[in-house]
């Protein structure tokens, strides 16, 4: 009796596909929330098909964008003031609604002995 029910439920659950319409957020204005010192702050940031300007705490910072896909893309920080902002990104847009995508970044290239480490976030688009 378990197993029919096991099985439709599987089935229904197969045939969910998440919504992802990569191409449109590919480039305009954005709007994302983040965490400092536990402080929510609102940042903003511009992006064309191969320029990321952010705009967050009194402060711009500009990047390369280079698109994998349509729903991937690597970017690095133009002038680097640290080591750390030298390092390339890899983002993933994992869904998408009306005006705002779910995201996923990590560092593009795995350090040796450091465990990989995945952030995920949520970009409203205002223009």
């Amino acid at each position: 009796m378990k197993l029919p029910l096991l099985i439709c439920c599987l089935l229904l659950t197969s045939c969910y596909t998440v919504d992802r319409n990569c191409t449109d957020f590919k480039t305009g204005t954005f709007e994302f929330t983040y965490v400092v010192d536990g402080i929510e702050k609102t940042g903003t940031f511009v992006r064309t098909e191969s320029l990321n300007i952010d705009y967050y705490d009194n402060q711009i910072d500009s990047a390369s964008v280079r698109w994998i896909n349509d729903c991937e893309f690597i970017q690095k920080t133009i002038h680097p003031k640290s080591m750390a902002e030298e390092k390339a990104i890899h983002f993933k847009i994992l869904s998408t609604t009306e005006d705002s995508y779910t995201f996923e970044y990590q560092l593009a290239m795995k350090e040796p002995y450091k465990k990989r480490r995945i952030e995920k976030g949520t970009a409203k688009k205002i223009d």
